[in-house]
């Protein structure tokens, strides 16, 4: 999913703000259909392998405790909720980006102009852009990690004993820490958790179809919460905290690094260069001198002596 979403923001020419895609499917086939196939996989939808993983995850959850498999299955409804919407955002629906950000979204806009940020500076660009897919170095791995998306699951499929082979593969490294069902033994218990995670995953689905498919990839205001269409407003807080008091911070820092940090080093070595030029002057070269040296040492031990003798 990682890749794939490099991949788009690569064809995007470093655009990354989904309410400026759209329709990227033809333009992007490669990296979309590899997507796509991750993003069944993600959700957990039947066969694909995170049917099989998010499964075994909600088993163990309630094992342990109703309430954090209460949790994971609220999180396995955001999950296929969110994923659909970015898919559909991105890959499906109406162009976004044939045409100049201010005319196409323009609350993104305003966002970015509020915000102070500008093409060069984090964001993309604000006129029309020309997606394309990417080149072989990026789509070659996206092709290989999609089909294990589609049939990794069945190296450890819980149908039947055989079918966990990366169970067994695995069992002389892990066996010491082997976590083992106490309550949900039976297997009606198992099929039961197994329905109600794969339909929490569909549930989401369907929701995000519901709110954007039906929508062109566009949310109504009266479905989509604007606290959830700014993003929990986490991104506009920190380009405002980076264009304000952390922009300051970091001048504070860069100076303090300059006149105290480097001062102090370029300090040290101007007293070394000094008391180096001036040391050296003792290490004439000549006989003579060292001879003196050693004369004048000799009678100051000598002094030394007869006068502790004398006391």
């Amino acid at each position: 999913m990682f890749l794939g979403s490099g991949s788009v923001i690569h064809g995007m020419e470093g655009e990354q703000d989904m309410r400026r895609m759209g329709g990227l499917f033809k333009k992007m086939p490669i990296t979309a259909v590899t997507f796509i196939v991750g993003w069944l996989a993600i959700i957990g939808f039947p066969f694909f392998a995170g049917f099989f993983s998010k499964d075994e995850i909600l088993l163990f959850a309630f094992d342990k405790s109703p309430v954090l498999w209460l949790i994971g299955m609220a999180a396995a409804v955001l999950t296929g909720f969110y994923m659909t919407r970015q898919v559909i955002m991105v890959f499906f629906g109406e162009p976004r980006w044939d045409r100049p950000m201010e005319e196409a979204v323009p609350e993104l806009y305003a966002e970015r102009e509020a915000a102070g940020i500008h093409p060069g500076h984090g964001a993309g660009p604000v006129e029309p852009i020309h997606p394309h897919e990417s080149p072989w170095t990026m789509t070659v791995p996206l092709i290989i990690l999609g089909p294990l998306a589609l049939i990794g699951g069945w190296l450890n499929s819980a149908f039947w004993e055989r079918g966990k082979f990366l169970e067994h593969w695995l069992e002389p490294v892990v066996e010491f820490g082997e976590a083992h069902l106490v309550h949900a033994n039976t297997t009606e218990e198992k099929i039961i958790l197994g329905f109600a995670a794969t339909l929490a995953g569909l549930a989401g689905l369907l929701a995000a179809w519901f709110v954007y498919g039906r929508n062109k990839g566009e949310a109504k205001d009266r479905i989509e919460l604007k606290v959830l269409a700014k993003g929990w407003y986490y991104d506009s807080s920190i380009a405002a905290f980076m264009g304000g008091p952390g922009r300051k911070g970091f001048d504070a820092i860069a100076w303090f690094d300059k006149h105290i940090i480097d001062g102090a080093v370029n300090g040290v070595a101007s007293v070394v260069k000094v008391s180096s030029d001036k040391g050296r002057t003792v290490q004439t070269g000549y006989v003579r001198n060292y001879a003196l040296g050693l004369l004048i040492g000799a009678i100051v031990v000598a002094g030394l002596i007869l006068t502790k003798a004398v006391y």
